[in-house]
C-alpha cells in the first residue's frame, strides 16, 4: 500500500487572518454605543469597583479584572483600531477582527508619550481593555447581546525591544466592537479630542458628539447627564465640576466643537460658531405624524426609539443627507435596524 503521509512536516505557523494598520492620518473615530453608555471609567486610579447603568429596558453591566476598569484613556487604543478600519474600509480594503500595527504610531496618532512609560501605559492599557467585561442587551450593529465579552478579546506583543519598547502589537476585537466596524455604528471625532487631560471632558465631547452632532442644541438634566457619564460625584459636585470646565473654556477655548452652559437643572450643549456645519436645517427633520415613534417601536421591537432617533440624526447630519420626507426616512432606518424585510 503507498504511503500517502506527506513527506513535508505540518505548517505549524499558519498565516492569519490578519489587518494590518498602515494608514497614516486616519480620522479619529468611535463607536457609538460606547459613546452613548459610560463603558469607560473616569477614574485615573485602578477603579475595581463594578457598575450598572440602566436606561428604560436597556441596561449594561461594566465588571473590572484585578487590573481594574479600562479607563476613558484606554479607550484611544479602540480609537485607532476602528479609525484604522474605516479608512481601509472606505479604500475598499477588506479589515478583520485581528489586526497589527506599529506601537509607535498609535502613541503618535493618539498624542500619548512615545518614553519608555509611554509603552508601559499602553501595555497597562491592553490588559485592562482584555479583562474589562460587559455584559449588555444593548444593540450594536443590528445585534442584541446577552452574554459577557472584553472590549478586545486578546492582545500580543509580538516584537518587543531589548530597554522595553514594544514594536508591534497585534489585538483581536471584540465582535462588540468589530460589529459597529462593519455596520458603520461609528462617528468622526475632532483630533483635539486626544488633547484634553481631564477624563471628564473627553467623555462630555463623546457625548455632546454623539447627541446634539450639528444640531443647534442638545439639552441634557444635571442627573442623568452624571449618569451617562459614569461619573460617582454628588449632583451638587458634578454641577461644580461641569462649571469648572466650562470656566475654563471660556478662558482657554480649548474644548472642541461644542460649547456648554448650566440653565437651572440642564446642561446645554451648542455647537461652537463656524466649528460645526449644519448640512440641513434642523426643523427640517421634525416629525409630521403623532404615531412615527409607535410604528418605530413595531418595526424595531425591543429598541430604544429614541435612541434610535438620537443615532438617526446624527447619521444624517453626519452625512449630509438629504431629507424630504422626515417620518418615511426614520422609520426605513428603524425597519433596517429591525431586521424587517418588508413593510
Amino acid at each position: 500500500m503507498t504511503n500517502m503521509r506527506s513527506p513535508l512536516l505540518p505548517d505549524r505557523h499558519p498565516q492569519k487572518d490578519l489587518f494590518v494598520c498602515d494608514i497614516v492620518d486616519a480620522v479619529p473615530k468611535g463607536d457609538m454605543a460606547s459613546m452613548e453608555h459610560p463603558v469607560f471609567t473616569l477614574s485615573t486610579k485602578p477603579d475595581l469597583k463594578p457598575r450598572r447603568y440602566e436606561r428604560g429596558d436597556n441596561f449594561i453591566e461594566v465588571s473590572p479584572s484585578r487590573y481594574g476598569l479600562a479607563t476613558v484613556h484606554d479607550r484611544d487604543v479602540l480609537i485607532y483600531c476602528i479609525s484604522q478600519c474605516m479608512a481601509a474600509l472606505n479604500e475598499g480594503r477588506q479589515v478583520t477582527r485581528s489586526m497589527r500595527f506599529k506601537a509607535y504610531d498609535l502613541l503618535v496618532a493618539t498624542n500619548r508619550q512615545t518614553s519608555g512609560q509611554g509603552y508601559q501605559l499602553l501595555k497597562e492599557a491592553l490588559r485592562r481593555l482584555q479583562g474589562t467585561q460587559i455584559e449588555t442587551n444593548i444593540r450594536q450593529g443590528g445585534k442584541e447581546y446577552y452574554k459577557v465579552f472584553g472590549l478586545i478579546e486578546s492582545a500580543e506583543i509580538v516584537r518587543e525591544t531589548r530597554d522595553g519598547r514594544m514594536l508591534d502589537v497585534e489585538i483581536k476585537l471584540s465582535d462588540w466592537v468589530f460589529d459597529a466596524i462593519e455596520n458603520n455604528h461609528v462617528l468622526s471625532l475632532n483630533k483635539q479630542y486626544f488633547f484634553l487631560r481631564k477624563p471628564l471632558e473627553r467623555r462630555l465631547y463623546e457625548l455632546a458628539r454623539k447627541h446634539c452632532g450639528s444640531q443647534p442644541q442638545w439639552k441634557c438634566g444635571l442627573e442623568l447627564l452624571r449618569d451617562k457619564c459614569g461619573s460617582g460625584s454628588t449632583v451638587k459636585e458634578f454641577r461644580r465640576l461641569i462649571g469648572k470646565i466650562i470656566e475654563d473654556d471660556m478662558h482657554h477655548d480649548h474644548m472642541p466643537d461644542y460649547r456648554m452652559s448650566i440653565e437651572g437643572d440642564n446642561v446645554v450643549f451648542r455647537p461652537k460658531s463656524g466649528e460645526v456645519v449644519l448640512p440641513l436645517p434642523f426643523p427640517a427633520l421634525r416629525f409630521r405624524n403623532l404615531d412615527t415613534h409607535e410604528v418605530a417601536r413595531s418595526l424595531a421591537p425591543g429598541w430604544d426609539v429614541y435612541g434610535l432617533e438620537d443615532e438617526w440624526r446624527s447619521w444624517v447630519h453626519e452625512k449630509a443627507i438629504e431629507v424630504k420626507d422626515p417620518d418615511k426616512h426614520f422609520l426605513a432606518f428603524c425597519k433596517k435596524r429591525g431586521g424587517y424585510q418588508n413593510l
